[in-house]
């Protein structure tokens, strides 16, 4: 599993023109789901995602985390997080998970989130979205399964 944060003053999710999700400071999610990822493995990734210390103190020190801040969450599946440049010029996909799979573990990552922020957006599974954001920094972490947690 692969998730891609960026701290954002702002950032939103549109499919055919129409804003579906939008948030104010807070992180940007790009969430990869490959072949093996499980809901055991999405909730060590979320308390990971949720206990990261990138936003400011009073010191303009990285020590406070999102709920510290209130900060906000917009969360967009992105199964090109997977993608494979090993061989040629066109990106193979082949250990992004399979659609249905991934679906259902993307749409529990939103739930497990809401369940510890209040204000958690997300985009739409499959569609073509346009994703609008201002980086906060900028300030992107890369959180991957297999180099943190060897899965």
């Amino acid at each position: 599993m692969r998730f891609v944060i960026q701290r954002v003053k702002e950032a939103d999710v549109k499919v055919e023109g129409d804003v579906i999700g939008e948030i104010k400071q807070g992180f940007l999610v790009l969430v990869g789901v490959s072949q093996s990822d499980t809901k055991t493995l999405a909730d060590k990734m979320i308390k990971k995602l949720i206990g990261l210390r990138i936003f400011e103190d009073e010191n303009g020190k990285t020590n406070l985390d999102i709920k510290t801040v209130h900060g906000k969450m917009l969360i967009i599946s992105q199964f090109t997080l997977y993608a494979d440049c090993k061989k040629g010029n066109r990106p193979s996909f082949i250990r992004a998970g399979a659609p249905d799979a991934a679906s259902q573990l993307y749409e529990y990552i939103i739930e497990k989130c809401k369940e510890e922020l209040p204000n958690v957006q997300s985009g739409s599974f499959g569609a073509d979205m346009k994703v609008s954001l201002i980086n906060d920094g900028p300030f992107t972490i890369i959180l991957d399964s297999e180099e943190i947690f060897g899965e």
